[in-house]
């Protein structure tokens, strides 16, 4: 293979892209995660909140500038390789181009040479002015003379002819070695050319890779900073959701007791209708059938349209890792998107809750013998704080006050001041 094709296949494997995975798809995986955390921390601190997404956002880029970093490291070792290889390739060319120009002064010099000679030869023959065999024989003083200057005539004209015919060689030669001269000149051009290419893919390589080492440490000294705020504020975190736990069992006693009240009331109440219906019956002289019990399944509606962002159960704190219950349904919605009441009931609380924001209380009385409450959490505004409410009637509107991390409504049913599974209502 000629210097001129390695050069080109140099440059060709020079120019070659590292295969690399598509920032655009890392970013859309990291996204994905970030949004499920997010729905995981709804009632979480905002500023927690925000601090840990971003720590698990730097936490999960962590491995792609690791791995741009190592394609360009990868990628400067080849430019730098390539580089000395293109180098070395000029510094041969320039030899052989040396070599060249020496060999053509040399041509030049044997035929200057060659051309005196032939010049001498004809400078003679001109002085003689073209003394033949019969000149020699004339001058002859013997036979043997005649012989000898028979041999010495053939012999001059053996080397003149020699001469020529060198100086013919030495002509064909010197255009041969000229044109390989000028070959020669074009691969010292190419090798130039290719060789300041390589300086420059160098170059860019090694800034691609400073570029990539500064991404990976800036990354790994906001990881240091974000990790530290977000333990700095564990604490303030586990208070929160300690006092968010007793105000969820302030309201459940608070129920508990109106439970107690109600079922009682609605004892009587429904002993005092069986007794007027028996004494009806009896005067009818009619058999008395008691109404059928009232069942849980379909009495409430969904009190927002909003799409179902987490389910009530069980779940595990990502930043404070440990299980807890979920009491309630959320629905993620826009800010401002109006709040329903699920079923017609009566407003007994309505205000500001602590970490629950805003927060309205629903009291649907005794459903199916127990007694049944529906509270909306983190609402931006409360329409209705007192009265009666009918089926779907506008009680507030979708927020993110309290511990909230983005608009939603974080809806809870209670049976006897108990948080249930909503969908056991729905």
């Amino acid at each position: 293979m000629g210097l001129v094709a390695v050069l080109a296949a140099a440059v060709s494997a020079l120019a070659e892209p590292a295969a690399k995975a598509d920032p655009k798809d890392d970013k859309t995986q990291i996204d994905k995660q970030i949004d499920a955390l997010r729905n995981e921390l709804d009632d979480t601190s905002a500023q927690l909140a925000n601090a840990y997404l971003l720590l698990r956002r730097t936490q999960a880029e962590l491995p792609g500038a690791q791995a741009t970093l190592d394609r360009a490291v990868t990628a400067q070792a080849r430019a730098e390789q390539r580089n000395d290889e293109m180098a070395a390739a000029l510094e041969v060319a320039g030899a052989r181009e040396q070599v060249a120009i020496s060999q053509s002064a040399r041509s030049q010099s044997d035929i200057a040479d060659a051309r005196r000679r032939v010049a001498q030869f004809a400078s003679q023959l001109y002085q003689d002015q073209g003394m033949g065999q019969l000149a020699v024989a004339l001058n002859a003083t013997s036979p043997d003379d005649f012989a000898s200057r028979v041999a010495m005539t053939e012999t001059v004209g053996d080397v003149q002819r020699r001469s020529l015919a060198r100086l013919s060689t030495l002509r064909a030669g010197a255009a041969a070695n000229e044109a390989h001269l000028v070959a020669l000149r074009q691969e010292v051009t190419l090798a130039k050319k290719e060789a300041e290419r390589a300086v420059v893919a160098a170059s860019a390589a090694r800034k691609s890779a400073q570029v990539a080492k500064t991404r990976l440490d800036d990354l790994a000294r906001a990881q240091v900073r974000q990790a530290a705020a977000v333990e700095a504020q564990k604490g303030a975190e586990e208070r929160r959701l300690k006092g968010l736990q007793e105000e969820s069992q302030r309201l459940q006693r608070v129920l508990a007791a109106r439970a107690r009240a109600a079922k009682i009331a609605a004892a009587r109440a429904k002993a005092q209708r069986e007794a007027a219906a028996r004494a009806a019956a009896a005067r009818a002289k009619k058999h008395y059938v008691p109404p059928a019990p009232e069942t849980s399944g379909g009495f409430l509606s969904a009190p927002s349209g909003g799409r179902i962002s987490s389910e009530f159960g069980m779940r595990f704190h990502p930043i404070l890792r440990y299980w807890r219950l979920h009491a309630g349904r959320d629905y993620a919605a826009a800010c401002g998107e109006p709040v329903t009441a699920a079923a017609p009931g009566t407003v007994i609380s309505a205000g500001w809750a602590g970490d629950y924001g805003n927060r309205v209380v629903i009291d649907h009385g005794v459903r199916g013998g127990v007694s049944l409450v529906t509270t909306y959490n983190h609402m931006n505004r409360i329409a209705r704080t007192s009265g009666t409410v009918s089926r779907g009637e506008v009680i507030g509107y979708i927020g993110t006050t309290g511990a909230s991390t983005g608009c939603h409504l974080h809806f809870e049913v209670r049976e006897d001041g108990t948080p249930v599974d909503p969908r056991k209502w729905l």
